[in-house]
């Protein structure tokens, strides 16, 4: 009785299996949809079948993927109501489409190799028989004593890369000497006196180093992610600031122009309140010369009446108080000339000039602060290298140079895609900018230099080639605009063979070419000149701490080349 109930669950699996194969298509590996049968009597999926026939050869033969069978013409197919009606009612009954460890072997699958006709998916693969086996019949390998000492793993379909090409046997064996596996026949010949072990025994040493990688790959998984977690942070903190800044500044900018409005307005309020006196003035002025004009007028008015009397006794008689009356009445007004406000125009335009040189200096002191906001890895800088000894060793970290025109002073021409300047006698048409250098004849590079770097420049006659911080003075004709003569600034001077710092100067021999090459190392403080010819001549090297990033200037006239 109990050998009956144990395998009756066998049995109903078997008979659920068989119904899956019946009624499965061999396309889908599902329950049959739309069931049709063809002419030889296998049935499919409507769609799948229609597909298939679709992708043939069309030499108008159709055939059956499973028997061969050839039909021509291609048969018209018709729902097989009897069956769909079946179907639906295993559906009824619970019964679905094969699992995907009972389902036949697609195309990308390991076949079993023990199945007969249509070969199921492999569920495992066995090391020692070397083949690969179904649920099925793999059982056996569960089941008998004889395979408990198979390995059995995933199914592989490189199961044969296991055996010796020469004797055809199992490779158990592994050749360190010639690091590669071998069989046991392989040690009486070509591997005969080698270093050899097991293949199991080189696995567990390959093994134990392949764990120690892994520790070392997951804790830079786990620095890395550290870091990935402070990044985040950092640019959380980053934008956070960046949010608050913007509407901090975006207050005070408006504070200040609402200030600049309430200055604009009381201008505007003193201008009218004086205009206003000074018209009242104006008036009562005018109105006095008015008056004044009308008694004269009137006085003319009697003394013609008078002077056209007839009668010689009543003209001498009236003549007197005529003449007295006009003599105590003479007068005469003077008026100043009247100042239309242009003092004010002038102080206003002084007020302007002084915010643009404020704004100006502060905007330098604003871009320099941005430029400080810098992020890195949590990796550390590189040590610095020693200087390189030939030019090919300087080419290394050649960089590409070009011009700003927004620094460019007006008699200074850029060409070359702003790699060339050239000193010329007249203003060229620059717009106005607060960076233009506006006596000196200077220019530097839209390049901030840090690192290591390299670049060659041409220089024509005179003129220096120097390195500057981008926060050096730019309006006058003082010290601290120009290069060489400020603590913001390393210069060559190249018509007098001198080099100078904050107004310090050292000579040296005179370059044998007009071409010098610049290197800089910012981490190390290197600043290297060189008079490159057919060898590169040392002119001046200075050891200093450089505190920002550095832009390359030029005096006069000179053009960068790319250094090839």
């Amino acid at each position: 009785m109990k050998l009956t109930q144990s395998l009756r669950p066998r049995a109903e699996m078997d008979q659920n299996q068989l119904d899956r194969e019946t009624f499965s298509c061999l396309f889908c590996l599902d329950l049959l949809k739309d069931p049709v049968t063809i002419p030889c009597g296998h049935s499919y999926c409507m769609k799948c079948i229609k597909n298939f026939w679709d992708g043939e050869d069309q030499n108008g033969i159709h055939s059956c993927p499973q028997c061969r069978e050839t039909f021509t013409p291609r048969p018209v197919l018709k729902k097989n109501t009897m069956l769909a009606a079946l179907v639906e009612q295993l559906k009824k009954t619970g019964l679905q489409a094969a699992p995907a460890d009972l389902c036949y072997a697609g195309p990308e699958d390991v076949a079993c190799d023990f199945c007969s006709g249509r070969k199921r998916r492999a569920t495992k693969s066995c090391l020692f028989c070397l083949a690969s086996y179904c649920e099925k019949h793999l059982q056996p390998h569960y089941d008998s004593a004889a395979f408990k000492k198979h390995k059995l793993v995933e199914p592989s379909r490189n199961l044969q890369e296991n055996i010796c090409s020469l004797h055809n046997e199992v490779m158990k064996m592994f050749c360190r000497t010639d690091q590669k596996s071998i069989c046991v026949l392989c040690l009486m010949d070509e591997h005969k006196g080698h270093d050899t072990v097991t293949a199991a025994a080189e696995r567990t040493e390959r093994q134990r180093e392949l764990e120690v990688r892994r520790e070392n790959i997951q804790q830079r998984i786990q620095d890395r992610e550290k870091d990935v977690k402070l990044l985040q942070q950092e640019l959380e903190a980053i934008n956070r600031s960046a949010d608050k800044t913007v509407e901090d500044s975006e207050k005070i900018f408006t504070q200040l122009i609402r200030l600049i409005q309430k200055r604009s307005s009381d201008v505007k309020q003193q201008i009218r309140s004086q205009q206003e006196t000074e018209g009242s003035r104006v008036k009562e002025l005018q109105e006095k010369l008015e008056q004044e004009i009308t008694e004269l007028k009137r006085k003319d008015a009697e003394l013609k009446q008078l002077s056209d009397t007839e009668d010689h006794s009543q003209f001498l008689h009236n003549y007197p108080s005529l003449s007295a009356l006009s003599e105590s009445t003479s007068s005469s007004i003077k008026i100043r000339p009247l100042s239309c406000f242009e003092d004010v125009t002038a102080a206003v335009s002084e007020l302007r000039d002084q915010l643009q040189d404020i704004l100006r200096d502060a905007w330098t002191n604003i871009s320099l602060r941005l430029t400080e906001v810098e992020v890195s890895l949590s990796e550390p800088e590189p040590e610095p290298g020693p200087e390189p000894k030939s030019r090919a060793g300087f080419l290394r970290y050649s960089c590409k140079i070009t011009l700003d025109p927004n620094t460019a002073h007006s008699q200074l021409l850029l060409s070359e895609g702003n790699r060339k300047v050239t000193l010329m006698n007249q203003p060229q048409s620059y717009s106005s900018h607060p960076d233009r250098f506006t006596v000196w004849f200077q220019v530097l590079s839209r390049e901030s230099l840090t690192g290591r770097c390299y670049w060659e420049v041409e220089r024509s006659g005179g003129g220096s080639v120097a390195v500057a911080y981008k926060n050096i003075s730019r309006e006058g004709r003082g010290n601290e605009c120009r290069f060489g003569y400020n603590d913001k600034s390393w210069a060559l001077d190249c018509s007098q063979s001198k080099f100078g710092h904050n107004n310090i100067w050292t000579y040296f021999s005179g370059p044998g070419s007009s071409r010098l090459g610049v290197y800089l190392d910012h981490r190390a403080g290197i600043l290297s000149f060189y008079s490159v010819y057919e060898t590169m001549t040392l002119l001046h090297r200075v050891q200093t701490t450089f505190t920002q990033p550095l832009h390359v200037g030029v005096y006069g006239s000179a053009e960068f080349f790319k250094a090839k």
